[in-house]
């Protein structure tokens, strides 16, 4: 919608006004603005200053076309958000300073002109939405995609130092370092936005942990993740990770003496989790003394395909193999195994024998509940 006659002339009279108006915005208005101060005296005076002419110009001569002319502003939110200032204070600076317009609006207004200042305010709210919203978009698009950069950065150094190759952030090579494994209980399909966004607390709640950015790689079955100078994890940091990604959350850690060790200990932590998993260990943290005996079990040798087989006889009977580990994993104990596994106690008998009538390993016999334990863990 064009301009009336009179609002034109109005928004003219005002025009020669902008250089000393973006000087009073820049070096006085806007030092109200918390943060504002600690800026730097040539962003204020060039780059500030400057969107703050363009901006008035462009409204006084173009008040009535709402179209283009946005390019300016775009180009500087982006610059903003590159040097870290918070998108609030950059928002302000436009509210104030169409504040300071309207100001000089009124100061030029002669007895007579108040329809034409009333339409030029209506238009100042129109041009005030538009820049302010194509601002805070390019703000927005330019933070995630540095906050997207950081990540990505993050994982290539996670992965770098997973695989042992070269990168520019990779620490001094005799810093020792912690490898955690996770490993995420099962759940349904997840939409990309819940995958997002579990990933992301994941990543916080580590980062937390150790109080610094923690180099992962995450997804949402679980992942890796490397932190330099640590030894430990603390005890509350399991429950922390089950809130956020469900029960069934896994955690293996290990502790590589250096740097160039860090895959050797991923590849332990890894067959932590499996190990632990295999015998029936519960959810949790799980150390290499925590399954130390199974550990050595599960390494192959030149009789592993054999014992392996031992249990074939159960590939097609998941109740029995699983009765066969909650036992293992309970000392032997039928009557726990039973309350584990909602069963009456003669069921864990009968389960035990038809075990033994199947493979031909009695699992209360030392030797081949020995035997059943490396063929569990070897499959």
């Amino acid at each position: 919608m064009s301009l009336s006659p009179g609002a034109r002339a109005l928004a003219a009279r005002c025009e020669g006004q902008v250089n000393e108006l973006a000087r009073r915005m820049a070096r006085g208005v806007f030092e109200q603005l918390p943060g504002y101060a600690e800026l730097p005296a040539e962003v204020k005076d060039v780059e500030i200053a400057a969107t703050a002419r363009q901006a008035m110009r462009l409204f006084l001569r173009n008040a009535g076309s709402p179209d283009g002319g946005l390019e300016l502003f775009q180009e500087r939110a982006v610059q903003r958000a590159e040097e870290g200032m918070p998108l609030h204070l950059l928002l302000r600076t436009y509210t104030l300073g169409a504040q300071v317009l309207w100001q000089a609006l009124e100061e030029v207004a002669r007895p007579g002109e108040e329809a034409a200042l009333v339409e030029l305010g209506g238009a100042l709210l129109s041009s005030q939405g538009r820049v302010v919203g194509a601002v805070a978009e390019s703000y927005l698009d330019e933070q995630a995609a540095l906050a997207a950069e950081h990540r990505e950065r993050r994982r290539a150094l996670a992965r770098a130092l997973l695989d042992g190759t070269p990168h520019p952030d990779r620490p001094a090579p005799d810093v020792p370092a912690l490898v955690l494994r996770l490993e995420f209980g099962p759940r349904g399909a997840l939409g990309s936005v819940a995958e997002r966004r579990l990933v992301r607390r994941v990543q916080t709640e580590l980062d937390r942990e150790f109080g610094t950015e923690v180099a992962a790689v995450l997804d949402t079955r679980g992942g890796f993740a490397v932190v330099p100078h640590a030894t430990d994890v603390s005890d509350g940091l399991p429950g922390v990770l089950r809130e956020v990604a469900e029960p069934g959350v896994r955690l293996a850690v290990a502790l590589a003496p250096d740097t160039a060790g860090v895959p050797h200990a991923s590849y332990v932590a890894a067959e932590i989790v499996r190990v632990a998993r295999a015998c029936g260990r519960p959810p949790g943290v799980h150390r290499l003394d925590d399954v130390l005996l199974e550990y050595h079990l599960s390494r192959p040798s030149d009789g592993s395909d054999r014992i392996a087989a031992l249990l074939a006889p159960l590939a097609d009977r998941p109740d029995l193999l699983e009765t066969l580990r909650t036992h293992l994993e309970q000392r032997q104990d039928r009557r726990a195994t039973a309350r584990l596994l909602n069963l009456h106690p003669n069921s864990v008998d009968n389960r035990l024998a038809r075990i033994a009538e199947l493979t031909g390993l009695d699992p209360g016999a030392p030797r081949d509940a020995a035997l059943a334990l490396a063929a569990l863990l070897l499959r």
